[in-house]
């Protein structure tokens, strides 16, 4: 019997796989099975590693921003938790690559930023003490009690518009 000449579809393949490890050092390179187990592992090592990166690069930017501020450009005795606190009390939606950039650059610009924050917190929680009358309150299990003089005033509202 004559030979019989596979097609091109599995050739293809390799040669596609080929492509990808023809950087790869020695047998890594050449020989089908290595490229297969060296493609795998490559694909899951920069899967990973992206994750990694991103990780990474956040640790980086806080410590930058806990340096600066521990340098004692911002405040006395001021920390890098405080900070993020503060900012996110006071609303300015800076991300930490921005803040560490800005510390970087240019401590003033820091130092003016946390200043802000810290006045306008002091500010925010003020308001929120002299209105905690009418304001319902969690408890520990969960539900919503309500302070004396406000359930009253709802219930009076409710006896109101059943009467109509």
């Amino acid at each position: 019997m004559t030979r019989i000449r596979r097609g091109y579809i599995a050739r293809r393949r390799r040669i596609k796989k080929r492509l990808f490890v023809s950087s790869f050092r020695g047998g890594l390179s050449k020989r089908t099975r290595s490229i297969t187990q060296q493609e795998r592992r490559a694909l899951a090592s920069s899967h990973r590693d992206r994750d990694r990166q991103k990780i990474n690069f956040r640790r980086l930017w806080i410590t930058r921003i806990n340096s600066v501020i521990r340098e004692g450009w911002v405040s006395y005795s001021y920390s890098y938790s405080r900070l993020i606190h503060d900012l996110y009390k006071s609303e300015l939606l800076l991300n930490r690559k921005i803040l560490a950039q800005i510390a970087i650059a240019n401590k003033n610009c820091l130092y003016l930023i946390s200043n802000e924050s810290i006045k306008e917190v002091n500010w925010l929680e003020g308001i929120c003490r002299s209105n905690l009358n009418g304001v319902p309150r969690r408890m520990n299990s969960g539900r919503v009690k309500m302070n004396k003089k406000s359930s009253q005033k709802k219930y009076e509202s409710t006896q109101s518009i059943k009467t109509f």
